[in-house]
């Protein structure tokens, strides 16, 4: 674990459960102090009294209201940010093109391409206070390969990836960088969701379903949560200093989405 993250000051969005967990685990065991936002309350609840020295508010990502009041704390808190773990998203619909609904491709974009950038936004005069950081955004293997009946998924994590290299550019400067961190099949409950909904439109069952997400991985293995985590600590220590402009995959090779 890198000595570079002692009293360092980092958020992370959606942070009460799975990945943004298992990350806020892996920064207070750094020596971090960590805040996280979710929007579910009990799992934010849960998180703090198992980890006392955890901030943690209720936030919606998707709303510029709440960023701006959670960014206003932890600037009366704090007076700086060392670095942001965008890692709030929704799934999206499972649905073919044509019977995929306006609301719920608009829900997608709000939370996870939208929320990416009002938190970003807010943390960038934090992050130059501090002298600089980094920004780590949290996007998916569907950001790089097409992801069938996921649309609005595919669209907003290929969205990160242009976001991503464009803050490098600006941001540099001010030695902020940013970097993308895409996952593939993610142990959990979430991607036991995923299974079950595209199991029920292939008309298969959840255990095909989930052989076949298994076999699309080179590896032949599901990624942990704390995989992802170890490599957002990795990129946001010292030892990952000179990487920005970057989405690294880690998946164990994800050579296909179908």
């Amino acid at each position: 674990m890198s000595k570079s993250l002692q009293g360092k000051h980092v958020l992370i969005t959606a942070g009460a459960q799975g990945i943004g967990l298992a990350t806020a685990r892996k920064f207070l065991e750094a020596g971090a102090a960590v805040h996280i936002c979710d929007v579910d309350v009990a799992a934010c609840e849960a998180a703090a009294a198992a980890h006392p020295g955890l901030d943690v508010s209720v936030t919606d990502v998707s709303s510029e209201a709440q960023v701006k009041a959670m960014f206003g704390a932890l600037s009366d808190k704090w007076g700086k940010l060392d670095a942001l773990v965008n890692n709030a998203g929704v799934s999206g619909p499972t649905s073919r093109l044509e019977e995929t609904a306006l609301d719920d491709w608009q829900r997608t974009l709000d939370v996870n391409l939208t929320g990416t950038f009002l938190c970003a936004r807010s943390a960038v005069p934090l992050l130059r206070a501090a002298g600089g950081g980094s920004i780590v955004n949290i996007s998916s293997v569907a950001g790089r390969l097409g992801f069938s009946l996921r649309s609005p998924y595919s669209a907003s994590k290929f969205g990160l990836a242009g976001l991503t290299q464009t803050w490098a550019m600006e941001l540099g400067p001010s030695n902020i960088r940013v970097n993308s961190v895409l996952p593939g099949v993610v142990s959990g409950d979430r991607v036991e969701r995923i299974i079950a909904a595209r199991a029920a439109a292939g008309g298969v069952s959840n255990d095909v379903m989930r052989a076949q997400l298994v076999d699309k991985v080179s590896l032949r293995r599901m990624t942990s949560p704390e995989d992802v985590a170890n490599q957002v600590v990795f990129l946001c220590s010292d030892e990952g200093a000179i990487i920005s402009g970057q989405s690294i995959s880690v998946c164990g090779n994800v050579e296909y989405l179908g």
